[in-house]
C-alpha cells in the first residue's frame, strides 16, 4: 500500500481504485474491498490454465463411440455366430423386397412384420391419451417407433449385445417404411383402417395422419413426408446390416483367436 502524511495523519490509496483515505481502515470507504485479503489474492501466483488438448479429447471420443457400438464380446460361440449369419441372410433379402417395391404397393403394410408393429400403434393411442387430442392420433406412430429404439438402448447399454442393437435399428427404420403408406393417404383416404373402413367413412379423427396434418397445416405435403419417410426408413435399414455385417465380421475374428 501507498502510504504518505498529509496534514500530520498517516494517510493511504486504495491499491484498487487509487482513493485516498485514512490508513488506519480496514477496508476501502470507496470500493469496499479488504486490504488484508485483497493483497493475499494480488500477491498469489496465478496458476496459467493447461491448453486443452484437442486430440486426446478426439481420440477420447472415438473410443466411446466404438466401445458403444462396435463391442463384442472376447469369446465367440460358432453356432450362435452361424444362426445370426443366416439370420442376416434373411434380413437382408427381406429388406430388398422392402426397399425396392414401390411405397404405393402396400407391401410393407401387408407383410408379416406390420402385424409385428400393429400392437404398439395401438398401444401408443392409449399411452398419449392423457395429452389430449392431437397427441392421442400422433400417438400410435410414436409408440411403433419408440418401441424398436427403448430395445435399441438396452441392447447397447445394458445386455451389451451390439447385433441384437443393429437389429433394433432395422427394426426402426422398417417403422418408417410402415407408416409412410399410412403418411401418403392423408387427401386420398383410401387405405383400409383397423376395423375394415377407410378415411372416407370414418369420422374426422379417426384417420390419424389427415387428422394430424391438417392440424398441423400441412396436409397438401402428405406425399412429400411419406416419401420423406420412405427413404430415411430405407437408410436406416441399409445402416443397421452394415453394422450388423461389421459385427458378425468382428465376432468371426474372435472365433479365429480363440480357436
Amino acid at each position: 500500500l501507498l502510504k504518505e502524511k498529509k496534514n500530520g495523519f498517516s494517510r493511504m490509496k486504495c491499491p484498487k481504485c487509487g482513493f485516498e483515505q485514512i490508513s488506519k481502515g480496514v477496508e476501502c470507504q470507496k470500493c469496499g474491498i479488504i486490504f488484508s485479503k485483497y493483497l493475499q489474492l494480488k500477491d498469489k501466483p496465478q496458476k496459467t490454465p493447461s491448453p486443452i488438448d484437442k486430440t486426446a479429447i478426439s481420440t477420447d471420443l472415438w473410443q466411446f463411440v466404438n466401445d458403444l457400438l462396435f463391442y463384442v464380446k472376447p469369446e465367440t460361440n460358432p453356432l450362435i455366430l452361424a444362426g445370426r449369419c443366416l439370420f442376416l441372410v434373411i434380413i437382408l433379402v427381406w429388406s430388398c423386397k422392402f426397399i425396392f417395391t414401390p411405397m404405393k404397393s402396400l407391401y410393407a403394410m401387408d407383410s408379416f412384420w406390420h402385424l409385428v408393429n400393429l400392437p404398439f400403434h395401438e398401444a401408443g393411442h392409449l399411452i398419449f391419451r392423457p395429452f389430449g387430442r392431437f397427441m392421442t392420433s400422433l400417438g400410435g406412430s410414436l409408440g411403433q417407433l419408440l418401441m424398436p429404439l427403448v430395445c435399441l438402448i438396452v441392447f447397447l447399454i445394458k445386455t451389451r449385445d451390439t447385433f441384437a442393437a443393429a437389429f433394433a435399428l432395422w427394426w426402426f427404420g422398417q417403422n418408417f417404411l410402415d407408416l409412410a403408406p399410412y403418411i401418403n393417404d392423408a387427401r386420398s383416404l383410401t387405405l383400409p383402417l383397423l376395423g375394415g373402413n377407410t378415411g372416407r367413412t370414418s369420422p374426422y379423427g379417426f384417420h390419424d395422419w389427415e387428422f394430424i396434418l391438417k392440424e398441423m397445416g400441412w396436409i397438401k405435403h402428405d406425399h412429400s413426408l411419406a416419401h420423406f419417410a420412405h427413404t430415411l426408413g430405407c437408410v436406416l435399414m441399409i445402416f443397421a446390416l452394415v453394422w450388423g455385417g461389421y459385427i458378425l465380421y468382428k465376432q468371426y475374428r474372435n472365433r479365429n483367436s480363440t480357436g
